[in-house]
């Protein structure tokens, strides 16, 4: 385990602020990317696979928190897993939350970079999306109070924003338009329709996706036992009453079919109800850039996290766990994890990612990773009931065997059906964990002599 004796991470989160880091983390999910889930399944094909899923982060949520205040570290699930099932599988987790969180980033970033080069077209939104990248990860680096309360701020301001939008369109809703050919593209369901459902899912996690990245916070929290099950309650709460809100509201405003795949559906709804020169438009199209801003800046507070707690560890270089001497923030692991999630805002203009647009096959490699990493925490969940009985916990998962039980095996279940739609991607994800893991023994050893 570590030996580090320089600078530790500051220890000064409340509930408010973590509550504003778990939704920030995942709000801009409600802005972009899940409209690609119609694109295959339809609208009531999207909803039954946003329903499974926002089901199965309950019960994630529920459970992962149990994990989260009996051992309330930086690492998080490389944590967990490591108490459960041994360094390896720990190594396993922390390099697939990585993952998640590496390259969820770039395609938030692009959505940004698209809505900048709309207001300033000379501004390419390739470079827009590298500008925010670096802004933000500036502001992570100079601190943890500063990045907390910018994240408060511009989460509130995402929050309000999306209740504006639901306000607005309400008006022109319609529930014969949103289930007008729901059934991926037809009006009635068929067993056909299953299929469309499962590609869906991906989008349908994109909703939710990175909630527990809260807990990689969690050793920078005041009294976390207390703070974090309160904040993740209130988070998720937060996250599934605005994602069924905007889902529904968007697809009963006019036909659907023209909004699914689009990296802003929602300046498009809003469109087909005021109108393309109403100042509700305008406001929403600038505003909504919080939202993308609010997840940006708390995924790459999250990232950073993970690979500091790796690195400390031993499971990657050792450099990557430095601790800013006067911020008191892993500004390494930050810059490392910027890097990559440059690099690919940038890897199409040379590779294909999977048959499939940019912006949807990060979206489906961060889903890889964080459902690998919901399986090995939920499993590790199980074990140390076991094998560890009397480890402190002010939390238990209610309902156990059974809720921690179903988010497990949804988990897997997703996973499964996620692999078969995506092979060469899942094939993507596979051989980075094996050349992680692989390099984790040298990694190891190069800390040891340190």
């Amino acid at each position: 385990m570590s030996n580090k004796t320089g600078p530790e991470l500051s220890h000064s989160l409340g509930t408010v602020q973590l509550w504003a880091i778990a939704v920030g983390l995942v709000i801009s999910g409600e802005y972009f990317g899940w409209s690609y889930g119609w694109d295959s399944a339809g609208t009531l094909g999207f909803l039954v696979a946003t329903i499974l899923v926002a089901v199965m982060y309950l019960a994630l949520i529920f459970s992962y928190t149990e994990l989260t205040t009996a051992m309330p570290r930086a690492g998080g699930p490389f944590v967990y897993v490591s108490a459960a099932f041994g360094r390896r599988a720990g190594l396993l987790a922390g390099y697939a939350s990585a993952v998640e969180f590496v390259f969820a980033p770039p395609a938030i970033a692009l959505a940004i970079g698209s809505y900048l080069h709309v207001q300033f077209p000379a501004l390419p939104p390739k470079l827009g999306a590298t500008l925010a990248f670096l802004t933000f990860m500036a502001i992570n680096i100079v601190g943890i109070q500063i990045a907390a309360s910018f994240e408060l701020i511009v989460t509130v301001a995402a929050i309000i924003e999306l209740l504006i939008f639901m306000g607005v369109v309400l008006p022109g809703f319609s529930w014969s338009r949103f289930i007008a050919h729901g059934w991926g593209g037809a009006d009635h369901f068929s067993w056909s329709v299953l299929t469309g459902i499962a590609g869906s899912v991906p989008f349908a996690i994109w909703f939710f996706l990175a909630i527990e990245g809260v807990a990689l916070t969690a050793e920078e929290a005041r009294s976390p036992r207390k703070t974090l099950p309160r904040a993740y309650i209130a988070a998720i709460a937060t996250l599934v009453l605005l994602a069924f809100g905007v889902m529904i509201l968007a697809g009963g405003v006019g036909d659907w079919r023209t909004l699914a795949s689009l990296n802003d559906p929602l300046p498009a709804a809003m469109r087909m109800v005021v109108g393309d020169h109403s100042p509700w438009l305008h406001m929403l199209v600038w505003l909504g850039l919080f939202g993308l801003v609010a997840s940006l800046h708390g995924i790459i507070m999250g990232y950073s996290r993970q690979i500091y707690a790796l690195a400390d560890d031993g499971g990657l270089p050792r450099v990557l766990a430095r601790v800013h001497p006067r911020f008191r923030t892993p500004w390494t692991a930050t810059l490392a994890g910027g890097a990559v999630g440059i690099l690919a805002i940038f890897s199409d203009d040379f590779m294909s990612w999977g048959g499939q647009g940019l912006t949807a096959s990060i979206v489906t490699l961060s889903v890889f990773g964080a459902l690998t990493m919901y399986v090995l925490t939920m499993s590790s969940l199980f074990r140390l009931r076991r094998t560890a009985p009397d480890m402190q916990r002010t939390w238990l998962a209610p309902g156990y065997p059974v809720v921690p039980g179903f988010a497990l095996a949804a988990a897997a279940a997703a996973l499964i059906l996620i692999t078969i739609q995506n092979p060469i991607l899942f094939t993507v994800f596979i051989t980075m964990m094996a050349v992680a893991l692989g390099m984790s023994m040298r990694f190891s050893r190069s800390s040891d002599t340190e």
